[in-house]
């Protein structure tokens, strides 16, 4: 009978010897145990663990240490405080420490045996997570689907490729001419802006644009726009970038792109509004289908004009943090993403894999991996927040740090907190009634004066910066037209134009 067709594609691996050099790794012990100054060549990328030998790591982490110390690292040495420790055995005795050493060939080879010995443990590695990968999709763990396996193999090989990735020492020279630089593109943009626009210009200027790196928190109160100011931000640097890619050759495609995580609306309603925007239509009444063949003309002109945007919507609701940084890096790789918007960070789950005990802690996660995460990809993150309850409870509205909901963490990983406020949103419910006054005078008085209040709030918004690393806080007024979910620059000379 022929069994061929039954044998497991996996058998053959599973006989096979893991990839190592201890050959290498036998000659780099020998190299920095005859001249410890070899140890500068590979002390950057190698680890004690990256050795496949465990009594050549414990060698190798004794002579770190001793370096360290500013101490000698030799045969000598190493004998007596293995033996001072009670290991002289486990790592193969005086004899062994000496067949390390006449097993050097020359340190100048040192940096290439330490590299072999790290490629090997990276293949190593990647048999690991193979296997891990495989034994998970055919275990049938209910916490653990298949999309989350993905994500989770994802997460573990860029990982794998970043590990010892660090950025080490950069030059003053080289981080003076970085400074000089965006300087520059300030200097030369419209705006005087260094960073990603958000198309609000007296913002612009107070914040210098969006930065690189930056975790952006815009928060409000239901009701107050933080959805609508996401858009309006997102569809000003989608704008900004079409144009700088079309500034030369009119059917260029954007270099860089916009990524909005969605959490609470789906990508058709994100859409609507970018397009209720754009069109000046209310979204309501495109909803409904209640406009003008007028209207629609301008509805679908919009569309056309505003299809080319760079803008990418995920709405896969309650996104892990694991799988929201892979599509990050995947759309990077294909369509070089310079903003990422997330509506909004509560709705948000910690990484696969990841469970924390309580909702304070998990909230806590989520904003440490969106800083961590605006880092590693060089772009500004911009996450809108709940705020707690607390704000309704007081005669003043305007929310403060301490509003933000479920976890201080928000405020101490935020690089800019920008708090959403519309005075004409609390005074528009507090309307005066007919039956709450002795007489209709008084309240044709009462209704008088609020309607006056009314008019000097209508259309506007304040933008309160409560926290900026780089710069001044304040508070920016803008123009926001509820029934377009459109927020603007506040002419206060003439904002009755708008």
């Amino acid at each position: 009978m022929d069994t061929r067709a039954t044998e497991s594609p996996l058998l053959g691996l599973a006989q096979r010897m893991p990839p190592a050099n201890l050959e290498a790794e036998q000659a780099l012990l020998g190299a920095l145990l005859a001249n410890n100054a070899a140890f500068d060549r590979v002390s950057d990328f190698l680890r004690p663990e990256h050795f496949a030998d465990t009594v050549h790591g414990r060698v190798f982490a004794a002579i770190a240490a001793r370096v360290g110390r500013g101490q000698i690292a030799d045969a000598v040495t190493l004998k007596a405080e293995f033996e001072h420790s009670g290991v002289l055995d486990e790592v193969g005795g005086t004899a062994y420490l000496a067949q390390l050493v006449s097993a050097m060939v020359g340190i100048i080879n040192a940096g290439d045996y330490g590299r072999a010995i790290h490629d090997a443990w990276l293949r190593r590695q990647l048999i690991e997570i193979g296997e891990n990968v495989v034994n998970g999709a055919f275990a049938s763990d209910p916490d653990l689907d298949a999309k989350g396996q993905i994500e989770g193999a994802e997460t573990a090989l860029y990982n794998l490729a970043e590990h010892d990735n660090e950025r080490g020492f950069v030059s003053f020279d080289r981080a003076l001419a970085q400074a000089v630089a965006a300087a520059d593109r300030a200097l030369r943009s419209s705006g005087g802006i260094s960073g990603v626009t958000t198309g609000l210009r007296d913002l612009d200027k107070r914040l210098g644009g969006l930065h690189n790196s930056d975790l952006v928190i815009m928060a409000g109160r239901p009701g107050m726009g933080k959805s609508s100011l996401l858009t309006s931000v997102a569809q000003a640097a989608g704008r900004s970038f079409l144009a700088e890619a079309r500034a030369t050759d009119p059917n260029a495609l954007p270099a860089r792109s916009v990524a909005i995580f969605s959490l609470e609306m789906s990508a058709e309603q994100v859409a609507n509004r970018i397009l209720a925007d754009a069109a000046r239509i209310s979204g309501d009444r495109i909803r409904r289908g209640d406009i003008a063949q007028r209207d629609f003309d301008r509805f679908v002109g919009a569309s056309r004009e505003i299809s080319s945007l760079p803008i990418f919507i995920d709405d896969t609701p309650g996104i892990t943090l694991s799988a929201l940084r892979s599509r990050c890096r995947r759309l990077r790789r294909t369509n070089g993403l310079a903003l990422v918007m997330v509506d909004y960070l509560q709705l948000m789950r910690p990484a696969t894999g990841q469970r924390a005990e309580s909702r304070v802690l998990e909230i806590s996660m989520i904003t440490q991996g969106l800083k961590a995460l605006a880092k590693e990809l060089n772009v500004p993150v911009i996450a809108a927040s709940q705020l707690s309850r607390a704000v309704e409870s007081r005669d003043d509205k305007r929310p403060q740090l301490a509003d933000l909901r479920e976890s201080g963490s928000i405020e101490q990983d935020a690089d800019v907190v920008i708090f959403i406020y519309r005075d004409e949103y609390y005074l528009n419910m507090r309307k005066p009634k007919a039956i709450a006054f002795e007489n209709p005078a008084k309240h044709e008085d009462a209704l008088a004066r609020w309607q006056e209040n009314m008019e000097k709030v209508h259309n506007k918004a304040e933008l309160l910066i409560e926290k900026q690393r780089h710069g001044p806080t304040g508070t920016v007024e803008v123009f926001f037209e509820g029934e377009f979910t459109r927020f603007a620059d506040l002419d206060q000379v003439h904002a009755e134009e708008f």
